[in-house]
C-alpha cells in the first residue's frame, strides 16, 4: 500500500487566523511548531512525534461528542494533568469523566475550540 500516514488535517473556520492562534497558544499545535524530540520546526508544518493514530468511524448517532459536529479532533499528549491546569488557567472549560479512562487505553479529557469543535486530549498508558 502506498499510503504512509496522515499528511494534514483541514477544516473550515469562521476566523482561520484566530483559530490558528488559539491552537498554537493553548495546545502548541500548528504550522511552525514542533513537538519535543520531533526535530526543528518548519514554516508550513507541525512536526509531531511518531506514535499511534486512531482512524475510526463512529455511528452517525453516537453521543461520544456533540451530534451537531461531524468530526472530533483527538490529540495525543503527555502530562495531561499539567496541560489541563494550563487550559483551565487560560479560561478553557475542561471535561473529564472517569468512565473515559482505563489502564488499557489511557486517560482522556475534552475541550472545545473557540468555534465549538470538540478536541479530545489523550494521554496513552505508560508501557
Amino acid at each position: 500500500m502506498p499510503v504512509l500516514g496522515i499528511g494534514g488535517i483541514f477544516f473550515r473556520a469562521q476566523d482561520p487566523e484566530r483559530l490558528t492562534a488559539w491552537y498554537r497558544d493553548h495546545l502548541g499545535v500548528g504550522p511552525g511548531l514542533a513537538a519535543p524530540d520531533a526535530g526543528d520546526p518548519e514554516e508550513w508544518t507541525w512536526k509531531v512525534q511518531g506514535g499511534p493514530l486512531a482512524f475510526a468511524h463512529f455511528d452517525a448517532d453516537t453521543d461520544y461528542w456533540s451530534t451537531d459536529r461531524q468530526i472530533m479532533l483527538n490529540l495525543r499528549v503527555s502530562d495531561l494533568d499539567r496541560l489541563l491546569d494550563d487550559l483551565r488557567a487560560g479560561g478553557i472549560a475542561v471535561t473529564v469523566k472517569a468512565e473515559w479512562d482505563s489502564p488499557e487505553t489511557g486517560r482522556f479529557a475534552r475541550i472545545h475550540d473557540p468555534e465549538g469543535n470538540p478536541v479530545e486530549l489523550w494521554e496513552p498508558p505508560v508501557d
